[in-house]
């Protein structure tokens, strides 16, 4: 697959850049089934709890919710099953000793399609602290204020 080709995003976790400072960025594959794949297409999962673990040297993707498929019998999901994903063993490896030494966290930001294969954009994150989150919000609303300041400048010229 090429760079260049187009991401087609079917959920994103818009709490985790509230919640964590994300140090580093690793994109995996996910091991899905057929009627995993349909649900996720039209939108219908969830990433707010989810996580991401290495055990057994294989990394899993816990706690992601993917509603089962309506038109699927007998042969849908599970909607809550961990979900292996599709890494190099020295990525593993590396991502596993950085868990264990500083007390990050592995954690789901979005999954996506890249051509027809499902991706899952994973953060290595350390949790934010109250007062960061306050902060946030806080140089945000300064930056949404500055903005309209600017607007009605270049509208009076």
């Amino acid at each position: 697959m090429s760079e260049g080709e187009p991401r087609v995003i079917a959920c994103r976790n818009r709490k985790a850049r509230h919640d964590y400072h994300i140090e580093e960025q690793i994109e995996a594959g996910i091991v899905l089934s057929g009627s995993e794949v349909k649900s996720l297409r039209l939108g219908k999962a969830n990433l707010t709890d989810a996580y991401a673990a290495v055990r057994g040297g294989q990394a899993w993707l816990l706690k992601v919710h993917i509603d089962p498929y309506e038109q699927a019998n007998r042969e849908n999901h599970f909607s809550d099953r961990e979900r292996r994903l599709l890494m190099h063993k020295h990525e593993i490896m590396r991502l596993d000793g950085k868990l264990r030494a500083k007390g990050l966290t592995l954690i789901p930001l979005e999954i996506y399609f890249r051509g027809s294969w499902a991706k899952v954009n994973l953060g290595l994150a350390r949790g934010k602290r109250e007062y960061d989150k306050r902060h946030d919000i806080a140089e945000r609303d300064s930056k949404r204020e500055l903005a309209k300041i600017q607007k009605r400048r270049q509208q009076r010229r």
